[in-house]
């Protein structure tokens, strides 16, 4: 069992925290990503992980075992990092080898896993090459390839797909997803790229500043951001966030935002009255700004700022009262700079937050 629990870590550098206090669980054989901006802890826990970091407080356990003073070499995990870390001197299958070499595996044994290997990998042709004559892409098959030989039960993969091109790393997005499958082991994978969280992950935890802010399935996490750091780091475009105040048109709860009234369904206008909050933040996704008007939708109203085509569909920046707002729509709409342009949202796809605690009122 691959059970990895973090319990109470927390990592100093002098004054500084780089980990506050994370608790943790990622399951056996789950496919779990650490996400979040540069400097918010999530290099620093997969290296306490990994045995290359001491908590400063707090254990780490793997399946069964509490790790946190077991040395690296005996925790039984692999880890790949940014800068794929092979050495330019040996051909790929010597990397690839070297390890359990080290461990003083067989010569017959250590040609066969490391020919399973890169036949998994799709890079025999390679073996005799030096990593100075590779791809950025083939270097990094050869770096996984030199985690995977060992069959550990943790992989821990720290940003491994940044050097790479776009287009690379979308393929290799589907490589490791593939991996994962065959191989029914757990991995912990570091990124900045809330794309790769998205796509890889079946759950993901966001840090910040070393605290943990949300766990939960890249979809719950997307749909339901349970403060303002999540709702405005999680989506490309981010969520549109508005400064509001809950108000009543006709006795029935609304928000005033961007200088709109807002009406609100009705369970999210009894837990916004629960919450007592008076000063509000109001959140909408930029797909679902609209064009089309249709009741109960709320209209605002403005001028383009921007147009930005992506080929399949614009993000369209529209400034109104102060604010911006970004919406996204179809290519085929032909949209000016400087236009008038109407923007409608449904509400219920209003989301709303405590300006004061910065948390998600709703469920």
């Amino acid at each position: 069992m691959a059970r990895v629990f973090f319990e109470g870590i927390t990592k100093r550098f002098g004054d500084v925290y780089a980990v506050r206090d994370l608790t943790l669980e990622v399951q056996d054989e789950e496919f779990f990503v650490l996400l979040g901006p540069s400097g918010c802890g999530k290099t620093t826990a997969l290296r306490i992980v990994a045995g290359l970091e001491e908590p400063s407080e707090g254990d780490i356990h793997i399946g069964d075992r509490v790790v946190t003073e077991v040395p690296a070499k005996d925790r039984d995990l692999a880890m790949v990092f940014q800068n794929y870390a092979l050495y330019p001197h040996m051909s790929v299958y010597d990397n690839i080898a070297f390890g359990l070499r080290m461990r003083k595996h067989s010569k017959d044994e250590i040609d066969r896993l490391v020919r399973d290997a890169v036949a998994t990998l799709g890079i025999a042709e390679l073996l005799k090459r030096k990593p100075g004559q590779l791809s950025g892409g083939q270097r990094q098959r050869v770096a996984l390839g030199r985690a995977i030989v060992r069959r550990p039960q943790v992989f821990l993969m720290d940003e491994p797909l940044s050097n790479l091109d776009s287009k690379m790393r979308v393929q290799m997005r589907s490589e490791l997803i593939r991996l994962h499958r065959e191989l029914g082991a757990t991995f912990i994978y570091v990124t900045h790229d809330q794309v790769e969280a998205m796509t890889m992950g079946a759950r993901l935890a966001v840090l910040n500043e070393g605290r943990l802010q949300q766990v939960g399935t890249p979809q719950d996490v997307y749909d339901r951001p349970e403060n303002l750091f999540v709702a405005a780091f999680i989506g490309s475009p981010a969520m549109n966030l508005l400064d509001a105040e809950p108000a009543q048109v006709d006795g029935k709860a609304c928000v005033r935002a961007g200088g709109v009234d807002v009406a609100l369904p009705d369970a999210l206008a009894k837990q916004l009255e629960a919450s007592g909050a008076s000063s509000l933040v109001m959140g909408v996704r930029p797909e679902h700004l609209d064009l089309s008007v249709k009741e109960p939708a709320v209209t605002f109203e403005g001028k383009v700022d921007l147009v930005e085509s992506l080929g399949s569909e614009q993000h369209i920046t529209v400034a109104i009262n102060g604010n911006s707002l970004i919406a996204r729509i179809a290519a085929s709409e032909k949209i000016e700079h400087g236009a008038s342009f109407q923007l409608a949202v449904a509400p219920q796809h209003v989301q709303l937050f405590n300006a004061s605690t910065k948390e998600r009122i709703g469920p």
